[in-house]
Formats: structure tokens, sequence, C-alpha cells
């Protein structure tokens, strides 16, 4: 069995290995929480376990992760229907792009990009992301992380 993960990105690259690892993770609305006045989104999900998957395991195997951004000034959604919380999103990956294009500058903009072509922009002071696993999903779906909406 892998080691649960624990990532932390401050930039752009270490924010592409983290999208490495939730590349194909199950999200539902339901998991989407924004806590406006904490600065913070908390994603719950569930994500293959890649290293898992690449030492050649036949059976794939899902873990019940959290996704987490600090420092958001704000939270944008497309294409994502909140009125339908137990729908799953497919999570492509997530991309940064740094304020007015200078790579400089601390704040940007983080996307979260789903198969359903829909997307949550996180415009940021600075880049503060983490990925923790919290134990394998038995169920194969995402669950939910309890919090105010």
């Amino acid at each position: 069995m892998s080691p649960q993960l624990k990532l932390i990105a401050l930039d752009a690259d270490d924010l592409a290995v983290i999208s490495t690892h939730v590349q194909d993770a199950r999200v539902q609305p339901a998991d989407i929480i924004w806590r406006q006045g904490e600065k913070r989104l908390v994603v719950g999900m569930s994500r293959l376990d890649w290293e898992q998957t690449l030492a050649g395991e036949t059976e794939p195997r899902r873990l019940v992760s959290a996704l987490r951004f600090d420092r958001v000034l704000a939270c944008k959604s497309r294409n994502i229907d909140l009125a339908a919380p137990e729908a799953v999103l497919d999570l492509v990956g997530i991309e940064f792009h740094p304020q007015d294009g200078r790579n400089e500058e601390p704040g940007g903009s983080a996307l979260l990009l789903f198969a359903q072509g829909g997307a949550i922009r996180l415009d940021v002071e600075c880049l503060e992301c983490e990925l923790t696993d919290l134990g394998a999903d038995e169920l194969g779906t995402a669950v939910g992380i309890e919090g105010e909406g």
C-alpha cells in the first residue's frame, strides 16, 4: 500500500505536481466548500492512487483526499450545477496563471478544470495549496466534508 500523500504547493511548479496527483479525481459539488470569511476553498475528492497504479498493481485504487487553497480572494465557478450536489465531476487538472502574466507576482488565479466543461477559478493573494490523503475510498466515490457553504 502506498503511503498517504501530503503535498504543499507554493508556486506553479509545485501546483503542477499536485495537478498530476488529482488527475481523474471524482468530485461532487456537495464536497466543494467555499469559506469566504476564512479565504479558503476545500474540495473533497476520490482520487486515483497513481503511485500504486504506476507500480504495476492490476486493480486501480482510489483514495479519499482533501484539496485546500488558502488566501483566496474570490471563488467563481462555471458550468457546475450546485443544485445537483450528488453529481460527479471529473477533475482534469489544475493550472496557475500569475497576476498580469508576470511570474514575479505572488498572486494570480488557480483554475480547477473538469472534463464536463466545468471550471472553478480562484483569485489568490499568493499560491498556498495542500493535498492530503485521508484514507482508502472503499466505495469509490467522494465523501462529504462538513463545513459552512
